[in-house]
């Protein structure tokens, strides 16, 4: 995959320390994002990875104005637990209305959370 590829290029070009469970968190990220810009928007969108040594940020750009609610915490509830795993996965997620629609931007460490 295009997010798979970009993080070993950041492992070689960057020397970036990449363990298996870091790759899998940032895929998760970019699974999600790229999920609901696909659900919740009727045009394309468009997927940014950013990376340095130690982080890698994950931004989605889509059609639609409309900026993601992140409902409270509830293990009953089936479905719409996306922007929840991304918040708990990121250091940093942010979320804003650009003039193509909106822009979803969640960082991610290469040593955890923290």
């Amino acid at each position: 995959s295009f997010a798979a590829d970009f993080l070993g290029r950041l492992r070689t070009e960057w020397c970036a320390a990449i363990g298996d469970r870091t790759e899998e968190e940032v895929l998760l990220v970019v699974s999600e994002l790229v999920t609901n810009a696909d659900r919740h928007s009727n045009g394309p969108y468009i997927l940014e990875l950013e990376g340095t040594d130690a982080t890698v940020a994950v931004t989605v750009y889509d059609s639609s104005a409309t900026l993601p609610r992140r409902f409270p915490r509830d293990p009953q509830r089936v479905g719409r637990h996306g922007l929840e795993i991304v918040h708990v996965l990121a250091r940093e997620v942010a979320a804003e209305r650009v003039p193509v629609g909106k822009r979803v931007r969640a960082v991610l460490g290469f040593g955890g959370k923290e």
